[in-house]
Order: C-alpha cells, then structure tokens, then sequence
C-alpha cells in the first residue's frame, strides 16, 4: 500500500507539470489565451489542495507528532545535550 501510495504521489505530480507546461504553452498561442490560464490554475489548485495534502498525510503516517513540538520536556532534553557537548 506504501508503494502504490509513492507512485501515485509522483504520477500526481508530473502530471500537474506537465498541465502547468502546457497551460504555459496553451497561453503563448493566439487562440488559447484562456484555456492556458485555466489549465495554470487548475494545476497550481491540484497541487495545493491534492498533492500537498497527500504528500503530508504519506510523510507524516505513523510518527508521533509531539516528538517535534516544542514542549517543556523537549527544551530541557535539548538542554541537557547541549550542556553535554560543552564539557
């Protein structure tokens, strides 16, 4: 489940550049002015509001988050080894 989540993170990915590079070149053409733009936007949506999540929900599974938040605990561990690398 691991690797087909993967790849279709990265498959999602290229896909909106690919959409951007040819909302780019859409736009360059006379007649295409409009679809470009929507074509640019609907890959700079994409990646916000489904790459992005997707990609933090695969990054983040299974680890515990108040591992990495600033609490008093963690402050005195980084204390601690701070002061330990001093002597």
């Amino acid at each position: 489940m691991k690797k087909i989540r993967r790849l279709f993170i990265i498959i999602l990915f290229f896909a909106l550049i690919a959409l951007f590079a040819f909302g780019f070149y859409y736009k360059s053409q006379e007649d295409g002015f409009i679809l470009g733009n929507k074509m640019i936007g609907l890959s700079i949506v994409g990646g916000f509001f489904i790459l992005m999540p997707l990609f933090i929900y695969h990054r983040w599974k299974n680890k515990n988050v108040h591992d990495y938040m600033l609490t008093k605990e963690n402050i005195m561990k980084m204390k601690e080894f701070n002061d330990s690398k001093e002597r």
